[in-house]
């Protein structure tokens, strides 16, 4: 089971202490940085951002988890004398095929809303491809994201979602609250102050989905496949002047989208995308006794 695998290494408090300070120290900082700024100079600081350009700005902000990840990597191996295979999976060893398949869906089902979206409203869509510029996003991209998303989820999904179960001694409150912790720490994004908090459903909804998958399939392989897929396609298929990521991508939202229109389409996805996604997972690979996996004690 993938929870019980945090069993196989040294969970004295201190260690837990020390790797959580460590490994979510950077969302604790951006998240009171957050609460603590006005509305005036975070308008100030998000101007900012936006006048460094797209694709300078993006490797800012990815390069920075490629360090993360190494650090919860060398914490877990070092200081929890764990292995790395132990924080991804319950298998015998990584499904890399789970990955591509979930890697897979995310990127086709995006495509498949987006263009059917294009196909009956266009008017909020700009053509936005530069092919220089594209080049050298789709590079980056490729390169950084897995590391920005890795760390995500083996922090998460992966390292929380484990030293909380054991402590816990059950599968339902790691998952209520990486879930809600997920989301939360997003709150610091552009799209928040534009759109609301009611976006933040989205966010924590996101968290239920990736860790509904990773403890209904005993792994991360899905979740991590889906999370690069889906911040790949935020990435490179299309921008807006307020998201997270504003990159130059292929398109870009215009000024006349409806931000009440935009969080409808995120309450569709959470409310019908997402159950299909996990239907079509269960299907797949035989998921079975669900209220468990997702709710059961812990046995040490």
């Amino acid at each position: 089971m993938y929870i019980n695998q945090a069993y196989k290494g040294n969970n004295a408090w201190w260690r837990v202490l020390i790797t959580s300070l460590l490994t979510l120290g950077v969302f604790v900082a951006n998240f009171i940085m957050y609460f603590l700024m006005s509305k005036e100079d975070l308008d100030k600081l998000y101007q900012s951002m936006r006048e460094i350009p797209n694709n300078l700005s993006l490797l800012m902000n990815l390069l920075p988890f490629v360090l993360l990840l190494g650090l919860l990597f060398l914490l877990v191996g070092v200081l929890h004398q764990r292995s790395i295979l132990s924080l991804t999976t319950s298998r015998d060893k990584v499904d890399y095929n789970r990955i591509l398949f979930s890697f897979g869906l995310i990127v086709l089902l995006t495509l498949a809303s987006f263009a059917v979206s294009y196909a009956l409203d266009s008017s909020t869509v700009l053509w936005n491809f530069n092919p220089a510029k594209f080049a050298l996003l789709f590079g980056i991209s490729l390169l950084l994201f897995p590391f920005q998303i890795g760390f995500e989820e083996y922090l998460f999904r992966g390292y929380l979602m484990q030293q909380i179960g054991i402590i816990a001694k059950n599968r339902w409150f790691p998952l209520l609250l990486t879930s809600t912790l997920f989301g939360l720490f997003h709150s610091a994004n552009p799209e928040v102050a534009k759109m609301g908090y009611g976006v933040m459903v989205f966010y924590i909804g996101t968290g239920f989905l990736l860790g509904i998958m990773t403890l209904m399939d005993e792994g991360l392989e899905l979740a991590l496949g889906f999370h690069l897929g889906n911040n790949l396609m935020a990435a490179l298929l299309i921008t807006s002047d307020f998201s997270a990521m504003h990159t130059d991508a292929v398109f870009k939202y215009s000024k006349a989208e409806n931000t009440i229109d935009m969080l409808n389409e995120m309450i569709v996805s959470i409310a019908i995308v997402y159950p299909i996604i996990l239907f079509i997972f269960a299907k797949k690979y035989h998921w079975s006794q669900w209220t468990t996996k997702l709710t059961a004690k812990i046995q040490s």
